[in-house]
């Protein structure tokens, strides 16, 4: 969401959420074998997923407990207030950077289903392989750091803490009160 609001206040653009989720190895719960999003999108890295030992059934289950936290959040950010229209629109996604890019693949797959006219994947950091991979899925992908390995995106950071429920209020609330401020 930092990286987010920088990049709409960059370019003057609305900012809002979309509800992702990683779907995590349970033995490491940052390992993403795959990830969900609004509209009952489900992405699963097969690969990650056996690596980790896990079956659909216990796939499943992840699913299930993430989407009530997918679902949670939504409402904590957006409260009855759905997508805003995407239709027709230049829409960028903005992570905080890439690792397998499971979360990514499942946020461009949520947007598309809303038929933008174009589809913009940010990034400050991401391994070439996984930017590869995204592709297909984005009309284009913008990168700033392309490092051959990476260990992990927080690496990269000074400062790479989870941010509270509040802190996203807030900073969709100033986004939106200086939108206000400056559209014409």
């Amino acid at each position: 969401m930092p990286v987010a609001t920088e990049v709409a206040r960059a370019l003057n653009a609305p900012l809002d959420v979309i509800g992702v989720r990683k779907l995590g190895a349970p033995s490491q719960p940052e390992f993403g074998i795959g990830a969900i999003a609004e509209g009952g999108i489900r992405v699963v890295d097969d690969d990650s997923a056996s690596a980790a030992g896990l079956d659909e059934e216990a796939i499943s289950a992840l699913e299930q407990r993430e989407r009530k936290e997918l679902q949670r959040r939504v409402h904590e950010y957006r409260g009855d207030r759905g997508l805003p229209e995407l239709t027709g629109k230049t829409v960028i996604v903005v992570d905080d950077g890439l690792a397998t890019g499971v979360t990514a693949r499942a946020a461009c797959r949520a947007v598309r289903s809303h038929d933008p006219a174009r589809l913009v994947l940010a990034v400050p950091v991401a391994p070439p392989r996984s930017v590869e991979a995204l592709r297909s899925e984005a009309d284009d992908v913008v990168v700033v750091h392309t490092p051959a390995s990476l260990m992990s995106v927080g690496g990269w950071y000074d400062v790479f803490d989870q941010i509270s429920d509040d802190e996203v209020r807030r900073l969709l609330e100033e986004t939106r009160s200086a939108q206000g401020r400056t559209a014409p």
